[in-house]
């Protein structure tokens, strides 16, 4: 499909509110050059709002790594270790990122003398956190959330205050809102706060950047956690109405992973719309967390999803109406980090109300999951790995006769338009043909999602077969 830009000057004069991740912000130097700059001049510069991240690793410092769980000085507080020499560390470290970008033009000495106040102003903040806590008198629960929140603004506050200075230092008129809030007391939601924050801003004459993280009396990471900055872009988003949104990653939304096919067997997805989108963080592979797409999708905000490091190319058009005009496969993908529980019970058979008794526990629980199967004495439900919990089966066993886990793996053919006869032999067959044995499969009635389980040791081959066998329709 023919991908198609913007005419330039109503690309450069329309308001974009636009997300540049930690791993694309920790190549401020390629930031600047293929965002900021690129193909532009002057007043072409301006009508653009840039939410930022923290720099690579810094919130996994601050919180924990993210893929590892590794601690980070959150776990301190909440085990009531010393939390006051991770926190001078973490000044070093965030010294010496800044030294990293003194080439780029960034003022070391404000840069080095702000993190370091604004880490002294959160180290008080916790030490009077950690004294309540220790004090046995409230609940831990409420406690340990305000340090997440205070913690996790550390981050995009620093990386957003060296980014305007470099900016700014460059002669573009820059300005910084920091939403974290940090020292002030307005009782405001995230609503109000980003309302308050955009008052009498003069776009066309001005680059605004961002915080990721934004300070409200509902806590911004109770719901989302580590998602929250996407939720920031889109609240931005929803209140300004932007002509495009747009999220620079450091890599395309592509057919496939190109790590698992080769870059030559995949390309970049040129169009699809949100429901596709939907479906790719359902199983982990987010261009946008799902509960940031929403206000996107309903107030029918164009989402674009471009790489940071090819910045002539248009990226992925995500929209709200947009079904392919041909028949066939948009995305292959899936992940080998899941559990499938089954649930078997004889009395199931006939019997109104085992689903319901199941999901109750779920809920109780505060489970979701990505996949269900049913036959007359059984129920199948796919969980992420990372979810499992001893006491969910415990009561699982407590209701039904038996109940077994195991850990799977799934790969998912995604598309907008792909209910063609024989797509389902085909895949299923071009797993056969490498040996590679269904454990279970679906999909829902509009086929936009058809879903293998496989063992997880195969699942590097299934995406590879899938891929090759849908080469001639992806």
């Amino acid at each position: 499909m023919q991908f198609t830009w913007p005419d330039h000057h109503f690309y450069y004069t329309m308001l974009t509110v636009e997300k540049i991740g930690g791993t694309s912000m920790s190549a401020l130097k390629d930031v600047i050059q293929n965002i900021i700059l690129f193909e532009r001049t002057g007043d072409q510069l301006y009508n653009r709002v840039f939410v930022v991240s923290a720099f690579s690793g810094v919130t996994d410092l601050l919180l924990e790594n993210k893929k590892t769980g590794a601690p980070g000085v959150y776990h301190r507080i909440a085990k009531h270790q010393d939390f006051h020499r991770p926190l001078k560390d973490l000044i070093v470290k965030l010294k010496a990122i800044n030294k990293k970008y003194a080439e780029l033009g960034l003022d070391l000495a404000v840069a080095d003398q702000f993190i370091e106040k604004h880490i002294t102003e959160a180290q008080t903040y916790l030490e009077n956190l950690a004294n309540i806590l220790a004090s046995g008198y409230v609940s831990r629960e409420g406690i340990l959330q305000a340090a997440r929140e205070i913690l996790a603004s550390i981050g995009e506050s620093h990386s957003a205050f060296n980014f305007t200075n470099i900016l700014q230092n460059m002669d573009i008129n820059t300005r910084l809102i920091d939403l974290s809030g940090f020292g002030d007391h307005l009782a405001y939601t995230i609503d109000q706060r980003i309302k308050h924050a955009f008052k009498q801003i003069d776009f066309v004459k001005t680059i605004c950047i961002v915080t990721g993280y934004a300070k409200g009396t509902e806590g911004i990471m109770r719901e989302f956690d580590r998602g929250y900055s996407e939720v920031t872009f889109s609240k931005i988003a929803e209140f300004l109405k932007p002509e495009e949104a747009i999220i620079h990653k450091e890599y395309h939304l592509s057919t496939a992973d190109p790590a698992m096919v080769g870059i030559e067997n995949c390309t970049p997805v040129g169009y699809t719309n949100y429901d596709i989108a939907d479906q790719l963080a359902d199983v982990g592979m987010e261009a946008i967390h799902p509960k940031a797409s929403k206000p996107l999708e309903i107030n029918g905000v164009n989402l674009r999803i471009k790489n940071t490091f090819e910045p002539s190319h248009p990226g992925t058009l995500i929209t709200r109406e947009f079904v392919c005009e041909h028949k066939r496969v948009e995305l292959i993908t899936g992940t080998d980090k899941l559990l499938i529980i089954d649930v078997y019970d004889p009395l199931m058979v006939g019997n109104v109300g085992s689903d319901l008794q199941i999901m109750q526990i779920f809920y109780q629980h505060k489970l979701s999951y990505t996949f269900k199967a049913t036959s007359a004495n059984s129920i199948s439900i796919v969980i992420w790995e990372r979810d499992f919990d001893k006491k969910l089966i415990s009561d699982l066993e407590s209701k039904f006769e038996k109940v077994t886990v195991e850990k799977t793996a799934m790969v998912c053919l995604l598309g907008s338009n792909m209910d063609q006869p024989g797509l389902l032999a085909k895949s299923a067959y071009a797993l056969t043909e490498q040996g590679i044995n269904i454990k279970s499969a679906g999909f829902a009635l509009r086929k936009v999602n058809i879903q293998f389980l496989v063992a997880p040791e195969d699942f590097r081959m299934a995406i590879i077969a899938l891929n090759k066998a849908m080469q001639p329709v992806v």
